[in-house]
Formats: structure tokens, C-alpha cells, sequence
């Protein structure tokens, strides 16, 4: 979108009473932001939704100033202003109802052609978490996917530094506007997070740091990416509601358990018993639901290994190579091992290059 038309689109969502949902009402019905504001008040009252409520503050010239300053900063802090109609705004975000008009991201994230995944977790994560988190993203390094958090203490700084370790692209969502950081002990982390990634919000410049911008700012966490993962949580907290959004979104939801006497695992629990979230008893559960596969053989690797198998990898190995391909259900119960150890195996059998994923979760030699 070019500067004159994101004018509109920033003055239309600084109006008092138009939220992201009312203001898409109004753009669908006009065409573009330029023409909400110079449609009158009373054809728009005649929109299915929109009252005089929502319009009352429509035409006020200080929109337009505020819009303009906006604007001004963006240009100077090398601010993209992502317009949700665009080729450049976030997929999978298009598709949230009520995702931000204007999405304002600060780095060099390129959104095209990838997996996206959400980590978030508790603040006063355990050592255990910490370290399920490193395993998690160390096992999804191999599909180059952009892991999404919140930039918080805990789980989220811990996801972002192993991204960021594993070569991997980081988005942070922010929730204030990207004048500030928070907590400001991460800035030195925001640096590296741009450099190798990028830091998003729909919060202007100006707008002030308040408990409740987190639970807007989880939307766009659960809404950039195709599935979130919850490390650890107490019974009620904010990566709960993150997940219930990502639920609501339709999108998938992965959970650790954890001991029913741990605190900080009673929310994961309880998403798991509810059937909200997947079990995640091996990092290899998650690209094996969601049905990621590799997109090229990791370099380096040779397609026929023998000593480099374990003993649970060469079961596996001699029965595709007698029967020739077979589903994950079929090769669990010929090789007598849990599903999910299956699952894991199959992985790291792709990972070496010794095998490949068939449609119907089936699998096949090289």
C-alpha cells in the first residue's frame, strides 16, 4: 500500500469505536479506507452492524494528524505498515477475523513459503520446560520453520534464543508500539530478533504500556502461525488464552504435560484432558500432526546408513525394506513399538535421509 492510502488506513484505525472487525465491515463495503471517509455518515449507517455508535467520531480532522505523525515515525524507525488486503501481510493472519488492518513489523522476516509455529509458555518456567522448549525447536530446526512468541520472560525469551541459535527466523509480538521494549532487559535481544527476523505489533507509537495490551497482542501470536505450543502453564494465565485463540482460529494446539503436582503444568494439563491440545510426548509429534515434510535432503547426508542407526531405527529400517512402504499405525504394530516412539523413529529416520513421508501418513525407503 502506498503512503497515501495507508494515511487512510492508519487515520480510519485511530477512530474511537472502530475496531479491526467494524473497520474490514466498512472497507468491504467501500473498497478502500480513502472511501469510508468520504462516504457519508448516513449511506454507511445502512451497513448491516454499523451505527451511529461506531460513526461518531468518524469525521474528526484529528485522525488524520495523528495518522500522519504515525506515519512520520514509521518512516524514520524503518517501519513497514503491512495493510491486511496486501501480498505482504501475514497469510495465515488474513484469516482471522479480527486481525489488525494495519499491522506495523520492524526486521527482515520474510513470511513466503513457510512453516510457522507459536511457543509460548509460563514466565516462571521450570528447568524442565526450558529444556523441552530447546529440544522442541532443535528437532523442528530441520523444517526451517519461523517460531513466534512474545518476547516475555521464560518460555517466550527461551524460544527466541533458540531460534535464534539454531539459525532459525524469530518474530516477536509486541504489546505496545515498537518506540518501546518490554521488558527493556530483552532490547539487546529485540536487536538480534530483527536482525534474524523481525518484531511486530498493532500498537501505535504513542499507545501506552497496559495489562491488557498482552491479551490483544496473543491474538496476533496465535493468528501469524499454523500452530501454537503451550511448554508450561499454571491453571489460568496468558499462553492459555493464547491457546484458546489459536483454537478459535482453527488452528492447532500442542501441549507438554507435565507431573499433576506440578503448578506451572496444570494448565497443559487440563488442555490435554479437555482434548483442546495435543500431547506432545516427543518433539517429533508436532511436524508429524501437522504433516510437515523436508524440502530438500539436509547436506551432508547419505541416503544409505547402517552403523549410524541405533537398534530401534534398524527394526524399523528392515521392516520398510521387506514390506516396502507402510503406514505409522501398520509399522508401530509390526515393530512393537508405542506410536508415538514410531513417530519419533520416523523422524529421525527422514532427518538421516534413509526414508520419505507418503500422503496418508505413510512412508516409504530412498
Amino acid at each position: 500500500m502506498n503512503p497515501p492510502q495507508l494515511l487512510y488506513a492508519l487515520a480510519l484505525q485511530a477512530v474511537p469505536n472502530i475496531g479491526d472487525i467494524t473497520a474490514k465491515k466498512l472497507i468491504s463495503h467501500c473498497g478502500t479506507p480513502e472511501a469510508v471517509f468520504k462516504t457519508s455518515s448516513a449511506t454507511l449507517s445502512k451497513i448491516e452492524g454499523i451505527g451511529g455508535y461506531a460513526l461518531k467520531h468518524l469525521n474528526e480532522t484529528k485522525h488524520f494528524k495523528l495518522a500522519e505523525t504515525e506515519l512520520t515515525f514509521m518512516e524514520k524507525q524503518s517501519i513497514k505498515g503491512l495493510y491486511f488486503e496486501d501480498s505482504n501481510y501475514p497469510y495465515r493472519l488474513k484469516h482471522c477475523i479480527d486481525g489488525p488492518i494495519v499491522l506495523f513489523q520492524k526486521g527482515t522476516v520474510n513470511w513466503e513459503n513457510q512453516p510457522i509455529i507459536s511457543i509460548v509458555g509460563s514466565r516462571k518456567t521450570s528447568s524442565y520446560g526450558l529444556s523441552q522448549c530447546e529440544k522442541i525447536i532443535e528437532t523442528l530446526a530441520a523444517f526451517n520453520p519461523i517460531i513466534v512468541s512474545g518476547l516475555a520472560y521464560g518460555t517466550d525469551i527461551k524460544a527466541h534464543r533458540s531460534a535464534l541459535n539454531h539459525q532459525l527466523q524469530t518474530v516477536a509480538c509486541m504489546a505496545q508500539g515498537l518506540q518501546n521494549t518490554y521488558p527493556k532487559q530483552h532490547l539487546k535481544f529485540r536487536h538480534l530478533i530483527e536482525n534474524q527476523g523481525g518484531v511486530v505489533t498493532d500498537f501505535w507509537s504513542t499507545a501506552p504500556m497496559e495489562p491488557s495490551n498482552f491479551i490483544k497482542r496473543n491474538r496476533l501470536i496465535a493468528g501469524l502461525s499454523e500452530a501454537t505450543v503451550v511448554i508450561e502453564s499454571a491453571e489460568k494465565g496468558g499462553s492459555l488464552a493464547t491457546a484458546e485463540m489459536a483454537f478459535g482460529y482453527n488452528r492447532e494446539v500442542f501441549a507438554l504435560p507435565g507431573r499433576t503436582t506440578d503448578i506451572q503444568s496444570q494448565g497443559c494439563n487440563n488442555l490435554i484432558k479437555t482434548k483442546s491440545a495435543h500431547l506432545v510426548s516427543t518433539a517429533a509429534d508436532i511436524p508429524f500432526i501437522l504433516n510437515w515434510t523436508l524440502k530438500a535432503p539436509l547436506k551432508g547426508v547419505q541416503k544409505k546408513l547402517f552403523v549410524e542407526l541405533d537398534l530401534e531405527e534398524k527394526v524399523i529400517y528392515k521392516f520398510l525394506k521387506a514390506e516396502g512402504k507402510s503406514t505409522l499405525d501398520t509399522i508401530a504394530l509390526s515393530c512393537q513399538t508405542p506410536t508415538s516412539k514410531a513417530a519419533h523413529l520416523l523422524l529421525s529416520l527422514e532427518l538421516k535421509g534413509v526414508l520419505r513421508p507418503l500422503p496418508g501418513k505413510a512412508y516409504e525407503l530412498v
